[in-house]
């Protein structure tokens, strides 16, 4: 995928300098473990990005470079990444794909003010832990707040209205269960029944019958991957034919291929499908196939918003003419990115400011449909509205 020419420009009109010292930007994730499938995609959209950014110049000439540290998907190894990336002096940090994670290092790099951008996690509580004029917490991903709003609106059209609500009981679990009970509230529904599902249980048919006890004619689920399965499982085991509908998880190969069947028809909330829709996104998906040599990317959400936050970033330290790259400095310049960046998942004009660190609205979603262990357009209107890259509103 070519470099948009506005950052080429952007670059060369600066005066690009003589190769200097490298700008290090951190990058935080689980490259190892169960997880390992979102952050690794992850990196290879930063990757991806890198690469384009540095063969133009950089900033002013100077190349980026990756300070990368895996986190395990866990809290504890993810603090002490966090705290080695500040310690590293890095300019920023793009990462964290598990919440968890995410609620334990989002207060080293608010207390170092070393801005962290997240293009995977999408728990409501990172944002909103920091009033935002404070905060150094910015994010790239659909927060779960509108992912809850968006699916219930969605199945609540089609007339799923008795609804049973299956979390799992980590932070992500926590959080995405506020946030559906939340947005059904809000339409005057009350779940039937609502379960609790074990970090890495292996059988959840006593909940489901008792869910399908109460009626239930949907799952809407909030669990990671493997969890997820395990209810997609349990209904195929029952010859339960409820759908299945949820965050963007059920798009996870540890879902799709975990159901072993089961995950087919279920519908989550996206912000990218992996199809060429149109020519930003047919560009990114060829390029990403032939620098990774894989005709599949194994979780397109996580490739493209890391990509297009690696592209806010560089356009933001774009805006800081004296080199000056302090933590301070560098939100600010966030805050007030002035060009337009034309992205993968969106079209990005004043995707942050001192008050909203979220770049994704709920008007750039769309219902991704598993289908053939693939995830499509559930709707044909949503793949229409793709051929236009969405602006936030």
């Amino acid at each position: 995928m070519k470099t948009p020419w506005i950052l080429a420009a952007a670059l060369f009109s600066a005066g690009a300098l003589a190769q200097g010292i490298p700008v290090r930007i951190g990058v935080i994730g689980p490259f190892t473990g169960g997880s390992a499938d979102v952050g690794t995609t992850m990196l290879n959209g930063i990757r991806m990005a890198v690469d384009e950014i540095n063969a133009v110049g950089g900033y002013l000439g100077r190349p980026l470079e990756l300070d990368i540290k895996d986190d395990f998907a866990d809290p504890e190894k993810g603090l002490a990444a966090a705290k080695e990336l500040v310690a590293d002096k890095v300019v920023a940090t793009i990462g964290v794909c598990d919440n968890g994670v995410g609620m334990k290092v989002v207060d080293v790099f608010q207390q170092a003010k070393v801005p962290l951008l997240i293009p995977c996690a999408t728990g409501t509580p990172l944002t909103t832990k920091f009033p935002p004029a404070q905060s150094f917490i910015f994010r790239t991903s659909a927060r779960d707040a509108i992912q809850a709003s968006f699916i219930v609106d969605d199945i609540l059209k089609r007339g799923w209205n008795r609804v049973a609500v299956f979390a799992d009981t980590t932070d992500y679990g926590d959080a995405g269960l506020h946030d559906t009970t939340q947005a059904l509230a809000q339409q005057g529904v009350k779940p039937v029944y609502v379960a609790r599902v074990a970090s890495s249980a292996k059988d959840v048919t006593a909940q489901l019958a008792e869910a399908r006890a109460a009626n239930a004619n949907v799952i809407l689920s909030y669990a990671v991957g493997p969890e997820a399965a395990t209810i997609a499982n349990g209904r195929k085991i029952m010859g339960w034919k409820v759908p299945q509908v949820g965050a963007w998880p059920l798009s996870f190969p540890n879902y799709i291929d975990g159901a072993y069947g089961g995950a087919e028809g279920s519908l989550m909330a996206q912000t990218f499908i992996a199809e060429p829709s149109n020519e930003r996104r047919a560009a990114f998906l060829s390029t990403y196939a032939r620098k990774f040599s894989m005709s599949r990317i194994r979780v397109p959400v996580a490739a493209a918003q890391a990509y297009d936050a690696t592209y806010l970033l560089t356009y933001a330290l774009l805006g800081i003419r004296n080199g000056d790259l302090s933590g301070p400095t560098v939100k600010n310049a966030l805050e007030n990115i002035h060009r337009i960046y034309y992205g993968v998942v969106a079209t990005y004009e004043k995707p942050f400011s001192p008050e909203d660190k979220e770049a994704i609205s709920q008007n750039m979603l769309v219902v991704g449909l598993v289908r053939n262990s693939s995830v499509t357009f559930a709707h044909p209107e949503d793949a229409r509205r793709n051929l236009f890259v969405q602006r936030k509103k």
